[in-house]
C-alpha cells in the first residue's frame, strides 16, 4: 500500500511531529510511506511559543518536502496536485485543532478527485479544550472528506460518535513515545539538575491554563512542610508565565519548585524524566495526553486527574493515582500516599507490564484493518 502522511514533521517540533515520525517508521515495515509537512504551520501572530522549529537532533528523521501553508488557500491545490501525482492509496492526517480544518479538508477533497485515494484522520480531539469561533464549522468541513477515523481514548470516541455518527473508525490506545533515549541514573540526573530533595515530581509539556499547574502549586504548598519534595516544571509557557511565578512566591515555594521555561530538545528529555519519581498531570480538562506515553516509556508512575481519557491509561492504584480535577487537597493527599506508601517500585514494575499494550504495531494493524473493511 502506498501511504502519504500530511502534517507536522521534523524540522517542526513537538509531540505531533514525533508521532508522525514514529507512525511512518511503523508503517514502512509493510508499506511505502511518504511524508509531506508544513512550510508554515501557524502564522507567527497566532503561535504562542518562541519557535516552531526543533532545536535538537532529528532522531534520524527521513527528509520530507515542506509544502503546506496552513493559512494560504492558494497553496492547497498545489499540494493536492502533488499528492495526486504520487497516487497514494491512503492519505493520513493527524487532526488536533479545527484551525487546520479548511487546509486539511481542501487538500483531502482535491487529492481524492478522480483518484482511488482514501483519507484517514487520527483524532487527538474532535472539539478542542480551548473553544474558538468557527470550531464546529471548520471541523465539519474537514470531516466531510474523511473515509476513516482513528481515536485513541473513550472520551474522543464518544465525541466522534456524537459529532459524526456515521464515522467508520477504530479505537487504538495512543502508543508509547520511545524516541527520547534511555533511562538514566536517577541520582546522577538530579545532580546534573542541581536538585537534592528526597522526592521529585515532574510537570512536563506546554503550560496552558487547562493543564492545571496552578492546582499542582497549591498542592505543593500543602506538602512542603510534610515531605522533602521538589517539583520540576519543564516546558514552554503558552499561558502567562508571570502569574505562575507570582503564585510560587505567594506560596513560598521558591525552594521547592524549579522552572525550565523552554521547549526541551529530544536528546534532553530523558534527563528530566529520569530525575523524577513520578509525573503529575493535574489537568482541569483533557481528552488524552501524550505525556503519559512519555512517562510510561521511562517507566515513571503518573498522578493524574479524572478527566477525558487519562483514567483509561493511568490505572488507579496500579500505575499511579487518579484524582478529581480542581482539588488541590485530593491531589496533595495522593502525592503523600504515593511517597509515604513507598509505591515507586511497585508502580514501576506494573508500568513495565502495562506499557506493552501501547504499541505502534497495534496502530498499524488498526489502519490496515480499516482499509480492508
Amino acid at each position: 500500500m502506498k501511504i502519504i502522511i500530511v502534517g507536522t514533521y521534523y524540522p517542526l517540533r513537538g509531540g505531533i511531529a514525533h508521532y508522525n515520525a514514529l507512525l511512518a517508521s511503523e508503517l514502512r515495515k509493510k508499506h511505502f510511506v511518504d511524508i509531506i509537512t508544513f512550510k508554515r504551520q501557524y502564522p507567527k501572530l497566532l503561535f504562542p511559543g518562541k519557535t516552531q522549529q526543533e532545536t535538537g537532533p532529528s532522531n534520524n528523521a527521513v527528509p520530507a518536502p515542506e509544502l503546506v501553508d496552513s493559512i494560504n488557500p492558494m497553496n492547497w491545490p498545489g499540494v493536492a496536485r502533488e499528492i495526486r501525482r504520487r497516487n497514494p492509496d491512503l492519505l493520513i492526517f493527524k487532526f488536533w485543532l479545527p484551525f487546520f480544518g479548511p487546509c486539511f479538508g481542501t487538500i483531502a477533497k482535491l487529492a481524492k478527485r478522480k483518484a482511488h485515494t482514501k483519507v484517514l484522520f487520527i483524532c487527538d480531539n474532535v472539539i478542542p479544550h480551548e473553544h474558538r469561533p468557527g470550531d464546529i464549522l471548520f471541523t465539519k468541513y474537514a470531516f466531510r472528506q474523511v473515509d476513516y477515523f482513528v481515536v485513541q481514548s473513550d472520551a474522543v470516541e464518544r465525541d466522534l460518535q456524537a459529532f459524526w455518527p456515521a464515522a467508520r473508525y477504530r479505537k487504538v490506545p495512543h502508543p508509547v513515545y520511545n524516541i527520547f533515549g534511555d533511562i538514566l541514573n536517577k541520582q546522577e540526573s538530579r545532580n546534573a539538575l542541581g536538585i537534592h530533595a528526597q522526592h521529585v515530581l515532574l510537570f512536563f509539556g506546554y503550560v496552558r491554563a487547562y493543564k492545571g499547574l496552578h492546582i499542582l502549586l497549591e498542592a505543593m504548598a500543602r506538602l512542603k512542610h510534610i515531605l522533602d519534595i521538589h517539583l520540576l516544571v519543564v516546558g514552554e509557557f503558552y499561558d502567562d508565565e508571570k502569574k505562575y511565578r507570582t503564585q510560587i512566591q505567594e506560596l513560598a515555594l521558591e525552594q521547592h519548585v524549579t522552572i525550565h521555561a523552554d521547549y526541551v530538545p529530544n536528546d534532553q528529555v530523558s534527563l528530566y524524566f529520569s530525575a523524577a519519581d513520578a509525573v503529575v498531570l493535574p489537568y482541569v480538562d483533557a481528552t488524552q495526553s501524550g505525556i503519559v506515553q512519555i512517562a510510561y516509556n521511562f517507566e515513571k508512575p503518573v498522578i493524574a486527574t479524572r478527566v477525558g481519557g487519562l483514567g483509561e491509561v493511568v490505572l488507579d492504584n496500579i500505575t499511579g493515582f487518579v484524582v478529581p480535577p480542581n482539588d488541590p487537597r485530593e491531589l496533595a493527599d495522593s502525592i503523600l500516599r504515593f511517597f509515604s506508601g513507598n509505591r515507586v517500585e511497585e508502580f514501576t514494575l506494573n508500568i513495565r507490564q502495562e506499557k506493552g499494550k501501547y504499541t505502534w504495531e497495534a496502530m498499524g494493524n488498526a489502519i490496515e484493518s480499516l482499509m480492508s473493511s
